[in-house]
């Protein structure tokens, strides 16, 4: 069994998705960072970094004690090998998946990251940032709409790479960005969201990360005021 600790951010969606793809048994508990949720210390010591997700699996290939983990792209990795499934074992495919997979740890994630909070959370406008942000997600998604030019897929076959950028796309809206400018991506996204693993991973969820209404103080203060001096240790 697996205990996913979650709440519906993109990085949440990625393990929902993997987990509903492959039928892995799961269960999920629910984190509300909105309410601080994250900095409880039973729930630091399985994610450090006090963020979303998380999962204990208490069946690990091989017997033995329960494997925790956190950060999204360690935990599809691990999940992909356990099951065997998501990613391929041969040598070029195998690399394929992997660099798309870091690609968006790295870059696509927390850029559209960051135009999403100066347009949406940020408490007030900021253009120098605005700019900035909008034309390095567009960039990306340039990258991304130039790789799905010639294949159905990022690394050909349906892998962790796809369930990895796709949460990333759902707010495109709030990137700033029109999927009508990006054909490919557009054909992709329409595939993905039609899977039945999708529809049943995102569910009648409310995407907190798509929200248009303002946040509250205390929200904002709890998601993003911290900083080393007041990280619960």
């Amino acid at each position: 069994m697996i205990d996913l600790y979650h709440w519906t951010t993109p990085n949440g969606h990625k393990m929902t998705m993997f987990l509903e793809e492959t039928g892995l048994p799961y269960r999920l508990i629910p984190v509300d960072i909105g309410k601080g949720e994250q900095f409880r210390p039973e729930y630091l010591t399985i994610s450090p970094n006090n963020k979303i997700p998380a999962l204990v699996d208490h069946d690990p290939l091989g017997g033995g004690a329960p494997v925790t983990l956190f950060e999204s792209g360690a935990m599809l990795l691990y999940l992909a090998e356990k099951t065997g499934k998501l990613i391929s074992s041969e040598l070029h495919a195998r690399a394929e998946v992997l660099q798309w997979l870091f690609w968006q740890v790295g870059g696509l994630g927390p850029m559209a990251g960051q135009i999403g909070h100066f347009n949406v959370f940020a408490p007030e406008k900021v253009p120098y940032a605005i700019d900035r942000y909008t034309r390095e997600t567009s960039r990306l998604y340039g990258v991304l709409n130039k790789r799905l030019a010639d294949r159905e897929f990022i690394a050909n076959a349906y892998s962790i790479a796809d369930i990895a950028c796709y949460p990333w796309i759902v707010p495109h809206n709030a990137h700033g960005q029109n999927l009508d400018d990006f054909p490919h991506i557009r054909r992709w996204f329409d595939a993905i969201a039609a899977r039945p693993a999708t529809i049943r991973a995102y569910g009648n969820a409310k995407d907190g990360y798509a929200r248009t209404e303002a946040m509250s103080e205390d929200e904002r203060k709890v998601l993003f005021g911290q900083s080393g001096a007041t990280t619960p240790r």
